[in-house]
């Protein structure tokens, strides 16, 4: 039937499901029950057993790797055991010793507010008074007016206390506890960096109470938030930390704890290696078996790196709150703190100088860690995140001076030995004035620019598509800077060179020619001679001022003859004729090396040794400065003319003393007499006239204005040497190579000068600059240019000129061989002319010239120059009462401005 058909069997069908249906025998007949065995359930069991071998192999290789790591672990914390114990038995950081610049010395009259003593104060680790926990160095209060200072009892100074009153940023009073007034106080001084062979880092330790509130926890949360729970190690952040090395293949340091980061600072290398990992984890826990957690953290807060500020390290957050803030850690804010914690992640990526934005964005995610932790509140955040960044203006290497540290680290090695010295944590008291070495870096950075362009210029051709530069190799020069006090020798400030970062060699100690910067000792030897009444050879009278020097092109012989030295100006032109004034103030060689022989080589060099200048010769040479001499010596030696004749030795270092404040050495000046007074006066004048009117002129034109007297100097090298009544300052620039540095001191050395003293004597130390004073026997008059006699109403184009008495001019321009009697005189017949007054013999311990040879003792101190008139006899009885009035010296000190240079 048609509906009950069966529908035709299909030729092919699926597969059935494994382990399900029927097998075709291959022969196509029939089929067999599989066994249980081969079905599903022999699958199931054959797949349990294979994960759970692999479950328990890799159960095993754990518990492997567990126990290997634990035998290398114990290994290493047994081995490393004894190292710890060793260096925890040592003070973690008394080992360093501290150099300290010179205190600062508040006067009456001083440019200095309170808010200024206060901020110094505050620099050298003073706290205001009444904090919780006040400084051991000394406290301060200030009002509106006045400042009160309390050392304390690690202060340099004695426990004494004083108030410091002012008045629109002037000093007016200091009155000492006692109610004495105080004509003077020191502060306290600043630490300048520690001593140590290791680095150059500086450190100012702090205690755990001295952290400010928001430090421990901007850290913590930042760095290690389970810091005060955890034993050593946080196991969430190690196994975090793994994943993520083993995925990066790098190593990183996310999982070290605030006690394992305080292992690596002492113990290990900042290499990133696994076994080192497994010995700072070690090492840690060595440390959490020593110290409690405050403990710890306080160590971390002495160490931990915080950046560089110039050649300094800047170590622990006590110096960097001082480095970036100016403040004590103790007055830091919740910014502030949390800056610096953030900057522990890379000092140098989040230098606040450099990259002020990536720091702040940094401090921003500090603030909302400590949000996080419940540390602060989202408004306290977000109030801090509005500061800004409040960086004190020291940011650079400024007022660190390393090449002074340099210098003060050789002498103290020389003396005591590198065990003595940070053995026992010396602190090391020096003359250094911070303020004033910051200003010395200044001028020397800027002045260095300008210098080396003046070289590139050099090397600059010019073609009609521009200026290019040729192949040759540019040499560009160094540089050296001392300041120092001419009355105590103090070091005040010294640069040795352009980048103490690129070359260490200090330029300052350096043996280089002088140059002009010596011709002040010939002629300070010619003034020398004068005390003796002789004449010089050729000359009618003994030296002054006014003495006519020949200053054309002359052969001088020597060695008896058998050397000839012909030398020549600097830009080879000739003046003739011209007054030892005119020689001295246009640097004129050929005038000055004609002195040099008048006065003896041999006295010139004996001065020069006598001042500290050792290498020079009596050989013709020795006038223009041919011989060598460092800028530091120069700086001693130039302290004769700007201290009375009085040399001074310069030094660096004022006392020595014990961590405790007991007195290790004190260190007092080195002085000797090495002219007369009156020598040193004459010889000043001149020099001032240098600064005046002649080669060192510019420097006024730079805004310098203070009394001043100098020298510039120009051979290979390019020299400027100059002083006001209270601060000597010599500037060097020249070649490594020695080569000519082709710069005259005028152009390449003064300017630095000059910037450096302006901004000097706006310091409220160096503010009160004072007129240079003759000392007893030394007569001022104003001479006309042409003739060199005394000026009159005639002849207004005049000058001022020192004379030792009895040796100025007595002719005036109009009348140089009239009579010179007043009215009176003439009236009654009285005056005359007269015979001047005798000259005082030097006194006996300066250095005594020899006479030089062809000098006539007949022509002595009572004989004038070609110029001068007749001689005077002795005053009468009404001569002397009317001829008291007559006033020869006028305008001693007259302003730079007030005198245009001579036309000579």
């Amino acid at each position: 039937m048609a509906g009950t058909e069966r529908p035709p069997r299909p030729t092919s069908r699926p597969n059935p499901p494994s382990g399900a249906g029927r097998v075709r025998t291959a022969s196509g007949g029939g089929s067999r029950p599989r066994t249980r065995a081969s079905g599903r359930g022999g699958g199931k069991k054959w797949h349990s057993d294979w994960r759970i071998k692999l479950l328990l192999g890799i159960a095993a290789c754990i518990l492997l790797v567990c126990a290997v790591g634990g035998i290398v672990f114990a290994y290493y914390y047994h081995a490393y055991e004894h190292v710890v114990e060793q260096r925890l038995r040592q003070p973690l950081f008394a080992s360093t010793a501290k150099i300290y610049a010179a205190p600062a010395e508040v006067r009456p009259d001083q440019k200095y507010s309170v808010q200024e003593i206060a901020q110094d104060l505050t620099r050298a680790g003073y706290s205001t008074a009444g904090v919780p926990h006040p400084s051991q160095l000394g406290t301060f209060s200030l009002t509106e007016s006045s400042i009160h200072i309390q050392p304390g009892p690690q202060s340099y100074h004695a426990p004494d206390g004083a108030t410091v009153y002012t008045a629109k940023g002037i000093v007016k009073a200091i009155k000492g506890d006692d109610g004495e007034q105080l004509s003077s106080y020191e502060l306290e001084p600043q630490m300048i960096t520690g001593l140590s062979d290791k680095d150059r880092g500086k450190r100012r330790l702090v205690t755990y109470d001295e952290l400010p509130k928001y430090l421990v926890p901007a850290v913590t949360s930042i760095e290690d938030r389970r810091f005060f729970e955890h034993g050593a190690v946080d196991y969430v952040r190690v196994f975090g930390a793994a994943i993520a090395d083993l995925r990066s293949r790098r190593y990183s340091e996310g999982s070290s704890t605030l006690t394992m980061q305080v292992a690596r600072l002492f113990f290990l290398s900042p290499e990133k290696r696994f076994k080192r990992k497994i010995i700072q984890t070690a090492i840690a826990f060595q440390l959490e078996n020593h110290y409690t957690k405050k403990q710890i953290f306080t160590i971390y807060a002495n160490e931990i790196p915080l950046g560089q500020r110039g050649s300094f390290a800047i170590d622990g957050f006590g110096e960097a709150a001082q480095a970036y803030f100016g403040k004590n850690i103790r007055d830091l804010n919740l910014p502030e703190c949390a800056l610096l914690a953030g900057m522990i992640q890379g000092p140098s990526r989040l230098s606040p100088y450099r990259y002020p934005q990536r720091a702040i964005a940094r401090r921003n995610i500090v603030l909302d860690a400590m949000v996080e932790t419940h540390s602060i509140t989202r408004q306290q955040a977000k109030e801090a995140k509005a500061a800004p960044l409040s960086l004190t203006p020291f940011s650079v290497d400024e007022r660190e001076a390393p090449f002074f540290v340099d210098l003060v680290r050789k002498k103290l090695m020389e003396r005591y030995g590198e065990r003595d010295i940070n053995g026992e944590g010396l602190h090391i008291y020096t003359s250094l004035d911070p303020d004033l070495q910051s200003i010395a870096t200044v001028a020397v950075e800027n002045g260095m620019k300008h210098v080396d362009d003046l070289v590139r210029r050099r090397y600059e051709r010019h073609t009609r598509h521009g200026i290019v530069m040729t192949n040759q190799h540019i040499t560009y020069p160094q540089v050296a800077m001392i300041a120092l006090n001419p009355h105590t020798g103090q070091v005040l400030a010294l640069v040795g060179g352009q980048n103490y970062g690129f070359s260490q060699l200090n330029h300052a100690v350096v043996q280089r020619p002088t140059g002009s910067v010596f011709k002040p000792f010939v002629y300070a030897t010619a003034f020398n001679s004068s005390l003796t009444g002789v004449a010089l050879p050729g000359q009618q009278g003994v030296f002054t001022a006014v003495t006519m020097l020949n200053d054309a092109d002359t052969t001088f012989d020597f060695d008896n003859g058998n050397v000839q030295y012909s030398p020549h100006n600097y830009k080879h032109e000739q003046m003739g004729m011209i007054t030892a004034r005119t020689a001295l103030m246009l640097s004129q060689n050929v005038a000055t090396i004609a002195l040099g022989q008048m006065v003896g080589f041999d006295n010139v060099a004996a001065l020069a040794h006598q001042a500290g200048i050792a290498s020079a010769q009596a050989t013709p040479s020795v006038a223009i400065g041919a011989y060598d001499a460092s800028p530091l010596q120069i700086a001693g030696a130039y302290t004769i003319f700007a201290n009375n004749g009085v040399m001074i030795e310069p030094n660096m270092i004022s006392s020595v003393r014990t961590a405790g404040g007991d007195v290790v050495d004190d260190f007092a000046p080195i002085s000797k007499p090495v002219l007369d007074p009156r020598v040193a006066y004459l010889t000043l004048s001149l020099m001032r006239d240098v600064i005046n009117h002649g080669t060192a002129a510019g420097v006024r034109g730079m805004g310098f204005e203070a009394p001043a007297a100098g020298k510039t100097g120009t051979s290979h090298d390019a020299w400027f040497a100059g002083f006001t009544s209270n601060l000597l300052c010599v500037v060097w620039v020249g070649n490594d190579d020695y080569t000519d540095v082709k710069l005259e001191g005028a152009q390449a050395a003064a300017p630095i000068w000059a910037e450096f003293m302006k901004n000097a004597v706006m310091l409220p130390q160096y503010s009160d600059t004072q007129f240079f004073d003759p000392p007893a026997g030394i007569t001022e008059v104003t001479l006309d240019k042409t003739t060199n006699l005394i000026a009159d109403a005639s002849c207004p184009d005049d000058y001022t000129a020192a004379f030792l008495d009895g040796t100025q001019p007595t002719g005036t321009c109009d009348h140089p061989n009239g009579d010179q009697r007043n009215i009176f005189q003439k009236m009654f017949g009285l005056g005359g002319n007269q015979s001047a007054p005798p000259i005082p013999p030097p006194p006996a311990n300066v250095v005594q010239p020899k006479p030089p040879s062809g000098t006539n003792p007949a022509s002595g101190a009572n004989d004038e120059q070609n110029q001068a008139g007749p001689k005077k006899k002795k005053k009468g009885f009404f001569g002397k009462i009317f001829g008291v009035f007559k006033d020869d010296g006028k305008n001693r000190n007259q302003p730079p401005n007030q005198n245009p240079q001579p036309q000579q």
